[in-house]
């Protein structure tokens, strides 16, 4: 495994594998490896010859406010999963190497992007969009894998694929929890004790609805107060938002009879968490 900082040696890289006839796996991240990240690579390289990481905590996806300068930053013990996940090639990049002086140009895409996330953090997706598609043109996958807790961006990602014709296919793979339910998260290393139990709130949450909707309840509303008042329960927890959209438009809806996503955002103490399921008759 050989982890690079530049563009050229990546594009090098993959200009010998492809004059070899192999295929190409690629997982994009902010690096704080976990089980969550390795489980996308095995995937990766269960289905590809090779599979590339890129570590790289993007800037133009925070907003001021947010956690830039403070994001967990760990490469050498990313790498150490990398390597044990069968990573042929990590690519870490500068800043500058990704944004040079005058860098102005930049993918938004709408629908999709202005609710939820969008919502809550309204520069997000385009600094997400905008990085993602440069980390395609680099890497020139045959196949990009997320996890589906970041349902939002799986679907963002997908329809700027498909809406500007780029020829990779988007693989979304399930989310790995914790042995007590907690999603598998970057960001739980901010968690206190107090706050890491008072995190288990968004699963049971989320698996309160999930029972309610096995024994047929269809209204939304219903569910929704029902997930609101669990989370409320928890004196450390602060809801940004409860919702039940469609799977494929992320779009509300009032009467649950279709394909649907149940996606929550909830502060605990001054961490923000989400989680969600989807779920289908």
């Amino acid at each position: 495994m050989k982890t690079v900082k530049t563009i050229e040696e990546v594009r090098n890289q993959v200009k010998a594998w492809r004059q070899a006839g192999q295929s190409i796996g690629f997982v994009p991240t902010m690096g704080a490896l976990h089980e969550g990240h390795r489980s996308l690579m095995e995937k990766a390289k269960q289905d590809n010859d090779h599979v590339i990481v890129s570590i790289f905590v993007n800037p133009t996806q925070f907003s001021p406010n947010e956690d830039l300068a403070s994001y967990p930053r760990k490469l050498q013990a990313d790498q150490a999963l990398c390597s044990a996940a069968g990573v042929a090639l990590i690519f870490h990049p500068e800043v500058e190497e990704m944004y040079p002086a005058g860098f102005n140009t930049y993918v938004e895409s709408f629908g999709v992007t202005e609710v939820l996330e969008g919502a809550s953090r309204p520069a997000h997706f385009r600094g997400v969009t905008t990085v993602v598609l440069k980390l395609i043109q680099i890497t020139q996958p045959d196949r990009v894998y997320f996890g589906q807790k970041d349902a939002q961006q799986v679907a963002v990602v997908q329809q700027m694929t498909r809406d500007l014709n780029i020829p990779v296919d988007i693989i979304a793979c399930p989310i790995i929890r914790e042995a007590d339910g907690l999603a598998k998260s970057s960001r739980n290393s901010y968690l206190n004790p107090a706050e890491r139990q008072a995190a288990l709130v968004l699963s049971r949450a989320l698996k309160l609805a999930q029972e309610q909707l096995s024994a047929g309840v269809r209204n939304s509303q219903a569910l929704i107060q029902a997930m609101t008042a669990e989370i409320a329960s928890e004196p450390l927890a602060k809801i940004d938002y409860i919702e039940i959209v469609n799977q494929k438009t992320l779009q509300k809806v009032d009467t649950i009879d279709s394909a649907i996503l149940v996606p929550i955002a909830v502060y605990i103490g001054k961490t923000r968490l989400i989680d969600n399921f989807y779920w289908e008759e």
